[in-house]
C-alpha cells in the first residue's frame, strides 16, 4: 500500500485503506472515498491532488491525500 499522493496524473485506483482518526474518516467517506472504491487522479500540484470521484472532481490537499492509501 502507498498513498494516494504517489499515484500519477490519469492514474484509476482502488482506495485501500483510509487513515486518521474518526472524524477524519467519516468526511472522506461523505466526499466518497471509500474502501474498493475506484478514484482518477487528474492532476498534482506539489503534491496537492485533484480526483475523480463518481461524478465529481474533489481536491485534497498533501495532508489529507496521505491518509488514503491505494
Amino acid at each position: 500500500m502507498m498513498p494516494i499522493t504517489l499515484a500519477n496524473k490519469g492514474d484509476t485506483v482502488v482506495i485501500r485503506k483510509i487513515t486518521g482518526d474518526d472524524k477524519i474518516r467519516q468526511h472522506l467517506a461523505e466526499l466518497g472515498f471509500v474502501v474498493e472504491s475506484r478514484v482518477t487522479v487528474v492532476n498534482e500540484i506539489k503534491g496537492n491532488l485533484i480526483v475523480q470521484v463518481k461524478d465529481g472532481r474533489i481536491a485534497l490537499d498533501r495532508s489529507m491525500a496521505n491518509r488514503i492509501m491505494i
